[in-house]
């Protein structure tokens, strides 16, 4: 027996019809107009909502990462994975959902602070959360945290009660543990 076949292999990840969840697909794509349009459609078309999309440039000049949530059936959502793939414009896709990853997003939240205690609190859960106080007004601290979906909605949680008066927060970002592709690269040699 070879150690070949002793590595699971998450690409060979049993598919069960029907099972609803929440999936984290990344693209590599070519930065040309109307790439986005294209990839929306194509997920709309299947009758799924895009959750969150974060789109950047890479290191490597006119190629961009699309890291895409969607909630959908895992069946279906291979198929959109698969689709993805044909289209002329995209390099690679990838379903990290049951693949070592590592995500983060970052959200910017205007807290209420009119009291000396207000703000003292906030500030004090920013540094637990280490996160950053990045503007400051009279009445309000803007914090911007970083970090897993948990750590943010937690975050907010806590500032509820303040009073948020603004957020923006952005879609994921994600890229594949190096040790998934070590494993994965030696069960396809």
């Amino acid at each position: 027996m070879s150690d070949i076949t002793a590595v699971k292999a998450p690409a060979l990840r049993e598919i069960k019809k029907g099972r609803v969840r929440k999936h984290i697909i990344t693209l590599l794509v070519r930065n040309e107009l109307g790439v986005l349009a294209r990839i929306a459609t194509l997920i709309a078309g299947k009758g799924y909502n895009i959750e969150g999309l974060s789109v950047g440039e890479t290191h490597e000049k006119g190629l961009s990462r699309m890291t895409i949530e969607v909630i959908g059936d895992d069946v279906v959502i291979d198929q959109v994975v698969k689709q993805l793939r044909k289209l002329i414009d995209t390099i690679k896709v990838r379903d990290l959902t049951d693949i070592p990853h590592i995500e983060r997003e970052l959200a910017l939240i205007k807290v209420h602070t009119a009291t000396p205690r207000a703000r003292d609190e906030v500030l004090r859960l920013t540094e637990i959360f280490r996160g950053k106080i990045v503007d400051v007004s009279q009445s309000t601290y803007t914090v911007e945290i970083t970090g897993t979906e948990d750590k943010i909605n937690a975050f907010i949680e806590l500032v509820k009660p303040f009073g948020i008066m603004e957020m923006a927060r952005t879609g994921k970002v994600a890229l594949k543990r190096e040790m998934a592709s070590t494993e994965e690269e030696q069960l396809w040699k």
